[in-house]
């Protein structure tokens, strides 16, 4: 597969990028990529949810009334849970989220993931670029030169850059990162993907 290579400014430089077919080309399995969202989201939670029950709220343990012959129903302490201020019933606990996938099963679902924006044309190559000092201004200019902006939008370097990542810091719903960073979540969740000219040999290699 073949793409042009465009220049900041928007326009085609006249040269192709070759894009390897067994990562931007393959039959697209979505569950794959199903499973490698899940698992990266999972990976993210912090599981530290927790609730009191019935044996950890403050309260006193006196039983309210006799069990029988009231009328009324059976109660015990007023930490039971059917009272207000009472425990939770089977409330969440502090547990690990996180799960383990096979490395062949997420290598496929990142190939996957980019043979799909691919497929969409949500894919665009761009020359090698950087800038004298951070500004922002020069990032959104980028952005608009290559039809990107108000999109969601991923740029893949090759290396990190430190101005270009400031420049694209306070920009809204623009990520960068290096190409050996690369992962499914990062592709899927964006509308468009950028990659430098440089970085399309590096994830060619994914």
């Amino acid at each position: 597969m073949e793409l042009a290579i465009y220049n900041i400014k928007g326009e085609d430089t006249g040269r192709k990028a070759v894009l390897n077919n067994e990562v931007f080309a393959i039959d697209v399995n979505e569950h794959a990529i199903y499973l490698d969202v899940k698992q990266f989201l999972a990976n993210q939670r912090q599981g530290t949810h927790k609730s009191k029950e019935r044996s950890e709220v403050s309260g006193s343990t006196r039983k309210l009334h006799k069990q029988k012959g009231g009328g009324g129903s059976r109660i015990g302490d007023i930490n039971s849970p059917v009272l207000v201020g009472g425990g939770r019933v089977f409330g969440p606990r502090p547990r690990d989220y996180r799960f383990k996938l096979n490395k062949k099963l997420k290598n496929l679902a990142r190939r996957s993931a980019l043979s799909l924006k691919a497929k969409e044309g949500q894919i665009t190559v761009v020359e090698d670029f950087t800038f004298e000092a951070p500004k922002t201004k020069s990032f959104a200019e980028v952005q608009n030169n290559l039809k990107v902006a108000g999109k969601k939008n991923l740029f893949v370097t090759a290396a990190a850059d430190a101005n270009v990542a400031l420049s694209a810091r306070n920009i809204p719903d623009t990520r960068i990162m290096r190409a050996a960073d690369l992962n499914t979540y990062a592709v899927m969740n964006n509308a468009a993907v950028v990659i430098t000219e440089s970085a399309v040999e590096i994830v060619n290699k994914l």
